[in-house]
């Protein structure tokens, strides 16, 4: 009854605030969201939010909530971007929102719902600085929610949570208090007592425990390493942990799998646990509404490449490579890069995520482009490794083939019930044979040395995002992406040093065989070659000097 009364108390109270707001005018909302067909509808992501619904346990509520605005400089945000998975299931973009969805219809008095979505409410001054809000109103009809309210509502308006299976996301711990009751810190303090999430408790630890009982390899435990030893540094509960403290000794492939044994023994699945998995399960396989922007953002990104091949010379700068890459997207009506733009000549090729791109002049070095396009919230990932003079010395050219060689095969792979770590495999088998061959290596145990990543992940939302990571299934979308990295000072002969080699592409899965995303981008040396002898149009774009 307590919540009935409270439910009647704000239904009046938004039906006198729409009066007075539809006669002053002043909240009106006026501008619609882009009507281009590209964009997802209002019914993709309500089917969404059925999808998940049906595979959500008995009892049972999801909790998302948006992702915090971020400090650029002073009073300066950033660009804001949305939880991925808020977005998926809604639509919204805004910040200070959160959405349940439950399992079963909930009835209250004579009311009953089956979501509830508070978000920011209308605030005219606001919005002359930093753009139209949806509100109540907009967030209706926009986006074909039922039940919606403003933040500071929360607290009344949502019921107790406390008797329900309660599936959320890991909560941030750096969101500060801004005395808003609105505001994302209280949505989430107020969350916490609706569901009784006891003070203290580090759901967070548990789910990277079952992380590495579900994922972790003896290939990669040096990460895992260095991850757990700066949450350390942090964080009394890890530095706690008899499982961390196993972790921390490096053990070998069979007591790592002893470790992982005991974490499934003792770990219990949680909320975040279950939601992971559902969000997973859900957005590993792309709708077709999503494969029609994928393939528009990956086509937009390898034209660009094919623009960047075009214009590059021995005395043009990485920022100005990145610039012809951004140019290109934002031509075509990208929003923004799916990831820090990484453009690396010579030895910086050699940096796995180099993001400072501040060499002025790449002279006659090869140089790594890893830079992609996000269109309308859907990430491309696109690699390319082009000599700047046009012509790929014979040492560049062995590395290169071999990495092309090694992505021939991984492709040969890529169909339905293909094991997902069987792609990886395979790139280590080739590149280690090749890297033998040629003298660099002398032991295949050497291979992580010179690859130290995994050649794939899925791409979506996220640009790593979100899967299961199981066998293969029609309608994935990964990338592959075998790379070899020899930086100077490396135990080889000083003619491989500097040469730094990844081929980056996107696939879609099929039932036999797969599509790839990327082909306007060349990738045979030859064509590379062949590209970069190509007039650009840029190269005759000439500025005033800078004095």
């Amino acid at each position: 009854m307590h919540i009935f009364r409270s439910m009647q108390c704000y239904f009046m109270k938004s039906l006198l605030s729409a009066s007075l707001s539809l006669i002053a005018g002043v909240f009106a909302y006026s501008q619609d969201l882009p009507q281009s067909a590209d964009y997802l509808s209002k019914d993709f992501h309500k089917q969404r939010r059925d999808a998940l619904r049906n595979l959500m346990p008995f009892n049972s509520v999801a909790v998302i909530f948006a992702y915090p605005e971020r400090v650029f400089s002073r009073d300066i945000n950033y660009v804001y971007h949305q939880n991925p998975d808020l977005y998926y299931f809604s639509g919204y973009n805004e910040p200070d929102a959160v959405l349940l969805i439950f399992k079963e219809t909930q009835y209250v008095g004579d009311s009953n719902y089956n979501e509830l979505f508070f978000v920011r409410k209308r605030d005219p001054q606001n919005e002359t600085w930093t753009g139209r809000r949806l509100g109540i109103e907009g967030t209706r009809s926009k986006l074909g929610f039922d039940k919606v309210f403003t933040g500071e509502d929360f607290d009344s308006i949502c019921p107790d949570l406390s008797k329900l299976t309660v599936v959320y996301e890991e909560l941030p711990d750096d969101i500060s208090d801004n005395n808003d009751p609105g505001g994302l810190y209280n949505l989430y303090e107020v969350f916490k007592r609706k569901a009784n999430i006891p003070p203290g408790a580090n759901e967070k630890l548990n789910a990277d425990l079952k992380m590495i009982s579900n994922y972790a390899s003896a290939a990669y435990l040096k990460y895992y390493i260095n991850y757990f030893g700066i949450k350390m540094k942090n964080y009394e509960a890890y530095r706690n942990s008899e499982f961390i403290k196993q972790i921390m000794t490096n053990p070998d492939s069979a007591g790592l799998e002893k470790i992982k044994n005991q974490i499934r023994q003792t770990i219990k699945i949680s909320g975040i646990d279950f939601y992971n998995q559902l969000t997973n399960t859900l957005r590993e396989i792309k709708t077709p509404e999503e494969l029609t922007l994928l393939r528009k953002a990956v086509f937009i990104s390898s034209i660009a490449h094919a623009e960047a091949m075009k214009a590059i010379r021995p005395n043009i700068s990485e920022r100005e490579l990145e610039g012809i890459l951004t140019f290109v997207h934002k031509k075509y009506g990208a929003e923004e890069e799916g990831y820090g733009p990484i453009v690396g000549a010579g030895a910086n090729g050699c940096i796995l995520h180099y993001e400072e791109n501040s060499v002025t002049n790449v002279k006659n070095n090869m140089v790594l482009m890893d830079v992609a396009a996000e269109y309308h919230g859907y990430s491309a990932d696109v690699t390319r490794t082009v000599p700047s003079n046009g012509k790929f010395t014979p040492e560049q050219k062995a590395i290169y083939q071999l990495v092309y060689d090694a992505q021939e095969a991984i492709f040969r792979l890529c169909k339905e019930g293909t094991p997902f770590s069987d792609l990886d495999k395979k790139a280590r088998e080739i590149l280690t044979a090749g890297l033998l061959k040629l003298g660099i290596i002398k032991d295949e145990k050497e291979i992580s040395i010179y690859y130290p990543h995994g050649c794939s992940h899925h791409m979506g939302l996220d640009v790593h995002d979100k899967s299961n990571y199981g066998s293969l299934k029609a309608n994935m979308v990964i990338t592959v992406e075998p790379g070899v990295y020899i930086p100077e000072g490396s135990k080889c002969d000083k003619k491989w040093w500097n040469i730094g080699v990844r081929i980056e592409d996107d696939v879609v899965i099929g039932k036999d065989t797969y599509e790839l995303l990327s082909a306007q981008a060349p990738r045979k040396w030859e064509d590379v070659e062949k590209t970069i002898k190509e007039r650009s149009i840029l190269n005759s774009f000439v500025l005033p000097a800078l004095k």
